[in-house]
């Protein structure tokens, strides 16, 4: 075969001339040619190096987002909402409580299944890897419960955390109206003391939140296993009752905290649905109901397989959150959609925040809830002055 020359005008002087001028401002990102994989890796290199076009890219940028935008201000304060069964998969134990515990997270809102099958493993009662593919009426017939490919024993771990969970819930300090925040943060309490009995470490989500004094909130108290047996307790008279507008006032005030000492906020959002809505709504309800001039939140960051055209992602995507004053026009840039398993990226992001970043001094935003509730009702009184007290 004889020898090709190439056209001199082809020969590579890097970087290349012919990127100059208008066309500069596109030609301006990462080269890519990555360098040949080699197995000696580390997780974030990889993402750094290889993880360049398509949804890779999203998930790279999202990573560098939370570790390098995110949690490079000490006081940046970062709620993150939980959609999908992300703690029965072992996305809890293995992603979340890592997060809490370096002050990675400082609020949460979840949906209330996440919270309620997180109780499963702070009292040690197993779930297990399984198949989808299998037959669901012998499953029912045998006493096994299916989440998609996880199970678990109907009996002595559902019915027995359901038992479990109702001797909570009566307990003398259940006997009041309480938030959600509140009600997790006293569970938690049991779940960590269940950690401690079953020599157990970092197993509960709740346990660890409670530990860390991050408020855990849910959007739906009634949707899940503990609020059917709030609802069961209380047939039989116990005194708990559940007040979802003490989640909004007080998880509206941890944003206004932050914003009025002058932090910036980030949203993280693990799938979308109530949860995702309830932590970006924070601004909304700032803007509209009490009526303070504010632009919306700084960082966002939303891992999901849904679309905006068919109506699944709920919540909004960035752009159209900035008409509902939920996002910063100006911070546009930062805020990443990641479409893809979260089950996948939720391990792959901790990992990466964990390796980039030292661990956050806690803000222990459940130890000033009374404070903050306090400061929403003096704001909502000063912009509402029409607001009259109601008899």
């Amino acid at each position: 075969m004889g020898a090709i020359k190439l056209p001199k005008i082809f020969v590579s002087k890097y970087p290349h001339k012919f990127a100059k001028g208008g066309k500069a401002h596109y030609l301006r990102g990462q080269r890519i040619l990555p360098k040949p994989i080699t197995g000696r890796e580390s997780l974030p290199d990889l993402i750094d190096r290889t993880f360049l076009a398509y949804n890779a890219a999203r998930l790279h940028e999202a990573c560098h987002l939370f570790a390098d935008r995110m949690l490079a201000h000490p006081t940046t304060t970062i709620g993150l909402s939980l959609s999908g069964a992300m703690t029965p998969a072992g996305l809890g134990s293995a992603a979340l409580v890592p997060l809490v515990k370096a002050g990675f997270v400082d609020w949460i809102v979840s949906t209330g299944a996440n919270l309620y099958h997180d109780m499963h493993h702070a009292m040690n009662l197993p779930l297990w890897k399984g198949t989808p593919f299998t037959r669901d009426v012998q499953l029912r017939k045998y006493g096994v419960v299916r989440i998609y490919d996880i199970l678990l024993d109907y009996n002595d771990v559902l019915m027995r955390t359901d038992d479990t969970l109702r001797k909570i819930l009566v307990q003398p300090e259940f006997q009041k109206e309480m938030g959600t925040a509140e009600l997790h943060y006293l569970i938690g309490k049991y779940c960590a003391e269940f950690e401690r009995q079953s020599g157990l470490k970092d197993a509960s989500l709740l346990a660890a939140a409670y530990r860390a004094g991050v408020p855990c909130f849910t959007s739906s108290p009634g949707d899940s296993t503990i609020g059917m047996n709030v609802a069961g307790v209380e047939l039989r008279g116990n005194k708990l009752r559940v007040n979802p507008s003490i989640d909004v006032n007080e998880s509206t005030a941890i944003v206004l905290d932050a914003k009025r000492r002058g932090y910036k906020t980030g949203a993280i959002m693990i799938g979308g649905g109530s949860p995702k809505n309830f932590l970006l709504q924070t601004e909304p309800q700032i803007q509209e109901v009490l009526r303070i001039k504010e632009v919306g939140h700084d960082f966002f960051i939303q891992f999901t397989d849904a679309r905006p055209d068919t109506g699944g992602l709920s919540g909004a995507t960035p752009a159209e959150a900035v008409t509902w004053g939920k996002v910063d026009p100006n911070q546009l840039p930062d805020a990443v959609v990641c479409y893809g398993d979260s089950s996948v990226y939720l391990p792959m992001a901790t990992h990466y925040a964990l390796a980039r970043r030292k661990p956050r001094k806690l803000k222990r935003l459940f130890d000033r809830h009374d404070e903050l509730l306090a400061m929403v009702l003096r704001e909502y009184r000063k912009h509402n002055p029409e607001a009259t007290p109601i008899s």
